[in-house]
């Protein structure tokens, strides 16, 4: 009988460098893994695990990912919980909306979710 390991794979960490606008860094890649690790970081938020991130850039830019990150949740949680229609639901999506224009406006990046 053949003696198998099983190995784990180590997770690799996520770096996100919210300066990559003003060093002309913004192409379809660089969004494309932008979006992705924030939609990895998500996944893992609701799964109540974490994962490394390295988010680079300056305070009120980290600040502002941060607070942005948040309300996304904030949002999800509200939506499933309460459903589309409710006014706590409405009063979440403003405070996301809020926090994704100041996020816009700290990085010169688009926020990938609508």
């Amino acid at each position: 009988m053949e003696n198998t390991e099983i190995k784990e794979d180590k997770l690799q960490e996520v770096t996100i460098d919210l300066n990559a606008a003003s060093k002309g860094k913004l192409d379809e890649s660089w969004l494309t893994m932008f979006g992705s690790g924030i939609q990895m970081i998500l996944k893992k938020m609701f799964g109540g695990s974490t994962i490394p991130v390295a988010v680079k850039g300056t305070r009120s830019q980290i600040d502002s990912f941060a607070k942005t990150i948040g309300r996304e949740k904030k949002y999800m949680d509200t939506y499933l919980k309460h459903g589309l229609d409710n006014p706590r639901t409405y009063k979440s999506r403003y405070r996301l909306d809020q926090a994704v224009n100041k996020f816009e406006r700290a990085t010169g990046i688009k926020w990938p979710f609508k």
